[in-house]
């Protein structure tokens, strides 16, 4: 998902979405990559695509620039289009009803946005979403884009039935909008994918989380950023904690009854911070140290240490 630069819109006119569908279907073709649905709204867009190879990096970037060519060339402007980098949440698709939900929110989209009519609304009136053409048949279609993986995960077939019956589940979905019951009951599914960094249950969240960890024992952090990096960075903290007391002989249920500024504590502090990434309010609350602003004067301490038992601690975590 992307939004537009300062909040302003990426679409002035039809031109410009059949431009960005045009671009959709060339980077498809480039990559290999499978949409099973999108939405275009005003000043932003989503995708569930699907990249069978690992080039989504690559394929963003061209994408979003041959974009932002056509716009800026068609309207007379410069610079940039999009803001800052796109936003993607990996989506679990073997089990449970995550690739069925992600595509819901993005279909129903355009209602929550209001741009549907205010009597008896249709989302198929809404042309630059794939929501209609998942009621028609195959060879009116784009070719780029795959109905079938959201069907299935919903007990359905490409059929003209499976299709009529995909209608009503999206209009039974849309009618619960319409309540302040159903909103709420919404609002939850709808917060992980606005706010979250992985749509999943804690299976695929640990697999997504080991792979970040070998991506950033490689060196490659820079591939990482938001949630993710911080979810990994937490993971870690807790490991070195966990080997941090045993190895300093220190239970954990003691470390709330310990004062602040402990020995104990700030080589801890000093072990996480040198070898996670997690804030400095993390540490400290982790540690019950206090004030996340004296840190780094306690990790100064240690790092400077002449006092001969903080010399000695560190040397233990050290060898961890």
């Amino acid at each position: 998902m992307s939004r537009g630069d300062h909040g302003g819109r990426v679409f002035l006119d039809r031109q410009d979405y059949e431009l960005f569908l045009a671009r959709t279907e060339e980077v498809c073709r480039r990559t290999g990559w499978a949409v099973h649905s999108y939405v275009l709204m005003p000043n932003h867009f989503h995708w569930l695509v699907e990249t069978p190879e690992a080039n989504l990096v690559a394929g963003m970037k061209w994408f979003l620039g041959a974009y932002s060519q056509g716009f800026n060339a068609r309207h007379g402007q410069r610079g940039h289009v999009f803001q800052g980098r796109y936003k993607a949440l990996p989506v679990e698709s073997g089990g449970g009803s995550y690739f069925e939900t992600v595509s819901t929110y993005i279909h129903l989209n355009p209602a929550r946005a209001g741009l549907l009519k205010a009597e008896r609304p249709s989302l198929a009136e809404y042309a630059w979403s794939s929501y209609p053409a998942y009621t028609l048949k195959v060879k009116d279609r784009p070719s780029w884009l795959n109905t079938r993986r959201v069907l299935s995960s919903l007990g359905l077939e490409d059929t003209w039935e499976g299709r009529r019956r995909y209608a009503e589940y999206i209009a039974g979905r849309l009618c619960e909008l319409r309540t302040r019951s159903g909103r709420r009951m919404n609002k939850e599914i709808w917060d992980q994918i606005r706010r979250g960094w992985c749509i999943g249950g804690e299976e695929f969240q640990e697999k997504i989380l080991e792979r970040v960890g070998a991506r950033m024992e490689g060196k490659e952090r820079d591939s990482f950023s938001g949630q993710e990096t911080d979810r990994h960075g937490e993971k870690e903290a807790e490991k070195l904690l966990r080997k941090g007391l045993r190895a300093i002989g220190v239970r954990e249920d003691a470390l709330r009854g310990m004062r602040k500024g402990a020995i104990e504590k700030i080589v801890l502090a000093w072990r996480i911070h040198c070898s996670a990434l997690v804030t400095h309010k993390w540490i400290c609350e982790r540690l019950s140290m206090g004030s996340a602003s004296n840190l780094t004067m306690y990790i100064r301490q240690c790092k400077n240490a002449t006092d001969g038992r903080l010399l000695k601690l560190r040397m233990v975590l050290e060898r961890l």
